[in-house]
């Protein structure tokens, strides 16, 4: 949620990130009559909240039939407040509403427009050359007998699959090369829970824009997480955390779940885009004037992941109209995937400042006997299954098989190449 002081001080602000993002700058205006009314509306029903108490005092003082007259209107009065209740908390749910909807405020620099209007900030690493056609990861998977869609067919349904052998050895290990450079600086590894209540999923923004990517237990009133950013940005949510010594680092591991809605037709080959994956999220709570100092530091991490898995990426500044509603910022780093002759998504990392932390009210104190400020929220990617597509595709060999970055051999017992069988 959007500071206040934002909306009723500087809406042009508010309105040019909307510009920024493609969006419908009236939400602005939608908002701020929003918020006068609730505000108006809570007035007159403390103002009739007063009087109805300065009645009940004369009326202890009253007698006869002066206590009769002023009973009856103590009873009118009574109902206006209880009319004037009912319509402040109307008011309330209206404002609410209107204010969810403002997605977060860009930050200076970010690049306006959609999708293809990201800025590219460097290139690193020489994409591989090879004598023919570079096979596709399942392709190469398949052969190496690590990658089984067949049978996740056959038991799941489309976009699902069974990583075998080596390849789960793959997939675990990246969690856990991931794991120890968290861990290295600071972060506290989590296992969070992947079923979270609708008012945390909806406080970390899911439920706008993306709301139709989401699994939902009906029955149970629960969603299933498309990333453990949600259940990490909920771990600290109605409390005052302490930031005297530094932020609140913590990175956690789960399965996640995405629908993938609307993206048929697209990416359905192979791992790229599945319904369930493993995922090793970063997510730090700090000060906010500390926050973009932090992105670069999350966004540095990253980019040690990939150089330690010799993978040629690019990173990109990603256009305002391709953020999600919470982000102020994001930047994706993007892996060379030979059989697409393209870069393709591996990680992100965003600056949320303190739109989560509003809507789950996270706070801290600036000074020990001051007044609570939201802190602000930042989260990053250092490892998803997503990635063994650019591992098999940049390592594999002519022969079929597929070099193991040096990184993960601690984790393979013993492997440092996988061949066809």
């Amino acid at each position: 949620m959007i500071d206040l002081s934002l909306l009723r001080e500087n809406p042009e602000l508010l309105r040019q990130s909307l510009r920024q993002r493609g969006g419908e700058e009236s939400l602005v205006d939608v908002a701020i009559a929003a918020d006068q009314h609730r505000r108006d509306a809570i007035a007159h029903f403390e103002s009739l909240r007063a009087s109805q108490n300065a009645f009940g005092k004369d009326v202890a003082k009253a007698s006869g039939d002066e206590r009769q007259r002023l009973l009856a209107e103590v009873k009118e009065l009574s109902q206006k407040v209880k009319e004037a209740s009912a319509l402040a908390s109307v008011a309330e749910e209206q404002a609410a509403t209107a204010l969810g909807a403002l997605p977060n405020v860009v930050l200076e620099g970010v690049p306006s427009g959609g999708e293809e209007n990201f800025v590219t900030l460097r290139e690193v690493g020489t994409p591989p050359t090879f004598d023919g056609d570079p096979q596709d990861h399942l392709d190469v998977g398949e052969s190496l007998d690590i990658i089984d869609m067949e049978r996740g067919v056959k038991v799941s349904g489309s976009r699902f699959y069974f990583l075998k052998g080596a390849g789960a050895l793959l997939e675990l290990g990246l969690m856990q090369l991931g794991l120890k450079l968290a861990v290295e600086n600071g972060f506290i590894p989590l296992i969070p829970p992947t079923l979270v209540k609708p008012e945390v999923m909806k406080g970390t923004g899911f439920l706008g824009e993306h709301a139709d990517e989401v699994y939902h237990l009906g029955e149970d009133d629960l969603y299933l997480t498309g990333t453990s950013e949600v259940a990490l940005a909920g771990y600290h949510s109605d409390e005052i955390i302490d930031l005297e010594n530094g932020p609140l680092r913590y990175v956690g591991l789960s399965t996640c779940y995405r629908r993938e809605a609307g993206s048929y037709g697209k990416d359905t080959k192979g791992i790229i885009r599945v319904h369930q994956f493993q995922k090793l999220e970063m997510f730090t709570y700090i000060e906010p004037a500390d926050a973009e100092a932090e992105h670069l530091r999350m966004l540095g991490w990253q980019e040690q992941m990939l150089q330690a898995l010799g993978l040629p990426y690019r990173v990109i500044d990603v256009a305002a109209g391709d953020l999600g509603s919470s982000a102020a910022r994001k930047y994706d780093i993007e892996a060379w995937i030979p059989s697409q002759g393209a870069y393709r998504e591996l990680t992100s990392t965003s600056n949320c400042t303190s739109f989560q932390s509003r809507r789950l009210n996270v706070r801290y104190r600036p000074e020990a006997d001051g007044p609570t400020q939201p802190v602000a929220t930042l989260n990053g990617t250092l490892a998803t299954t997503r990635w063994l597509v650019a591992i098999l595709e940049n390592h594999q060999q002519s022969d079929g098989s597929v070099i193991i970055p040096e990184a993960l051999h601690p984790y393979m017992a013993g492997m440092t190449t996988l061949s066809p069988a």
